[in-house]
């Protein structure tokens, strides 16, 4: 818990986002200009993870609701991170995030 506090006293939060993509059966049946970006959607959040940003992501693979789920840290710029992922640019994925209070492992010092 002390960790999750510190965060707070940071000014760093949680947020869970969830990507919808435009219809059910994307996964299968993309067009050749939807897969390549998907692929600039996949770049963009590994730079985030790598930035310390995005702490897992990945499609979810429910068969009758598919999303793709995002966990971030951040301060408070979760709808420019958002606007600037190429799918929601391009109009095939939308976003919705919501505050989340997180429970974390125990980071070592």
């Amino acid at each position: 818990m002390s960790d999750n506090a510190q965060m707070h006293q940071s000014g760093k939060l949680h947020f869970i986002l969830k990507s919808t993509p435009p219809r059910t059966t994307f996964q299968q049946d993309m067009s050749y200009e939807e897969r390549t970006i998907m692929g600039k959607h996949i770049a963009y959040w590994t730079e985030k993870q790598n930035q310390g940003i995005a702490l897992v992501f990945g499609p979810v693979r429910n068969p009758t609701s598919p999303h793709g789920i995002a966990i971030i840290e951040v301060e408070n710029e979760v709808p420019k991170l958002i606007a600037k992922d190429p799918a929601v640019i391009a109009g095939i994925m939308t976003t919705e995030y919501h505050p989340m209070l997180a429970v974390l492992p125990n980071r070592k010092s």
